[in-house]
């Protein structure tokens, strides 16, 4: 194989998601972040086995609102467009 199709020198780390107890009643929220923060890294598949959600999960709605709203308030638009994107994804 060429040399150049080879990328040794790429050591990215993975994203970290760090997520309560799967029975904490905070889980279904920090499970939500990750799934954005795993958006805006390029990571929505790892961070979709971390939290054993979906991109777009019906029954993460509610938490998503909830980051969408908080992101506007704050001006983090790019949280924000994140959070319309799932929103859109779940609704269809």
């Amino acid at each position: 194989m060429s040399r150049a199709f080879v990328k040794e020198d790429d050591h990215q780390d993975e994203p970290e998601y760090r997520l309560p107890d799967p029975d904490s009643p905070y889980y279904a929220e920090a499970a939500a972040w990750a799934l954005i923060q795993g958006a805006d890294e390029g990571d929505s598949r790892g961070a979709e086995i971390a939290t054993g959600y979906r991109w777009g999960d019906r029954s993460l709605e509610a938490e998503v609102q909830a980051i969408l709203e908080e992101a506007e308030e704050r001006g983090e638009e790019r949280v924000a467009q994140l959070a319309r994107r799932f929103l859109r994804t779940a609704r269809r």
